[in-house]
């Protein structure tokens, strides 16, 4: 449903976007995760026909969007992440108004803007004015602005930016709504957790390279050369420490404290369950044996480290 070819945007000498590719299956929810100024806002404008790439291509729905960008307009709902709002509007006037630019009938608008209302959890404040909603209800408002003409695909900007932890909440549960309504979204942050628990693929991108893409749990095991394992004993150290300094996929041993040991393991899950098995059979005096979790802070700082592109 969205796709793009070695897509490439330059100014002068700088690169903003180097040769990015990413393939999104129609219905689901693709997360393109990068620092401030790492080429998300260049992808999302040139998919939104706003911004026309150096090179390479891009496809919504089989469509151009260079060659054809009035069809591609049709097929997208744009929210950016800097967006204006006529605040001596009402809600429904807002979106009554967006509906007439879009070409739908009176009777349409009358029918759809109280469902869009009620889709984005406004519908409480269908005669406010603009200006006096909050930005999360503001982000919520765009959000049905850009649903007023049914798009099959909603190329969102940071969407979440600037929100309160219960705003957040609001808008995933509205992105859920609408994966199941099948709708196609790209969606993008400087957040990969935020991201991480609402996305079905994720991509993260760094100074215009597309330096990882998969599910989180695919880019997760790809990237973690090596795991933190915590070990929870009664009794005496030593002999667990002993057998540890044996193995030789143990790398290091980070930190002792009384009943608690981790250490660096290099091996497979494979290799870390016959790990386990030796340590059983050697008879150490275990409680506990499992991996730690990495933080996908760490993850994201890991793979956006070094990257640079051709100027």
């Amino acid at each position: 449903m969205i796709e793009t070819i070695d897509l490439t945007k330059r100014y002068g000498s700088y690169t903003a976007l180097n040769e990015l590719n990413i393939h999104v299956k129609k219905g689901t929810v693709y997360g393109l995760v990068g620092q401030n100024g790492a080429g998300k806002s260049t992808t999302f404008q040139i998919l939104a026909t706003l911004m026309v790439p150096t090179s390479g291509t891009a496809l919504i729905d089989g469509v151009d969007v260079t060659q054809n960008p009035t069809e591609v307009r049709r097929k997208i709902g744009y929210m950016p992440d800097f967006f204006g709002v006529y605040d001596q509007l009402r809600t429904s006037e807002y979106l009554d108004f967006y509906g007439a630019s879009y070409g739908l009938s009176i009777s349409e608008r009358k029918k759809l803007i109280p469902e869009l209302l009620e889709l984005v959890q406004l519908s409480h404040k269908v005669n406010d004015y603009v200006d006096v909603l909050s930005r999360g209800m503001k982000q919520r408002l765009c959000l049905a602005r850009c649903l007023i003409h049914n798009p099959e695909v909603l190329i969102l900007d940071e969407p979440a930016s600037g929100l309160d932890p219960r705003a957040r909440v609001e808008m995933r549960n509205i992105l859920r709504s609408l994966k199941s309504m099948n709708k196609t979204i790209i969606i993008s942050s400087h957040i990969l957790p935020e991201l991480a628990e609402m996305c079905d693929q994720i991509g993260v991108v760094d100074q215009g390279v597309l330096v990882a893409n998969g599910s989180v749990s695919d880019i997760h095991d790809k990237l973690q050369q090596q795991k933190v394992i915590q070990i929870r004993t009664f009794g005496s150290h030593q002999e667990v420490i002993s057998f540890l300094e044996a193995e030789e996929d143990v790398l290091s041993i980070q930190s002792i404290k009384e009943g608690e040991i981790e250490f660096d393991y290099k091996g497979s899950d494979f290799e870390q369950k016959d790990l386990l098995k030796r340590a059983v059979e050697a008879q150490l005096p275990l409680l506990s044996f499992n991996q730690v979790d990495t933080d996908l802070e760490d993850i994201f700082m890991d793979i956006t480290k070094g990257v640079t592109t051709d100027e």
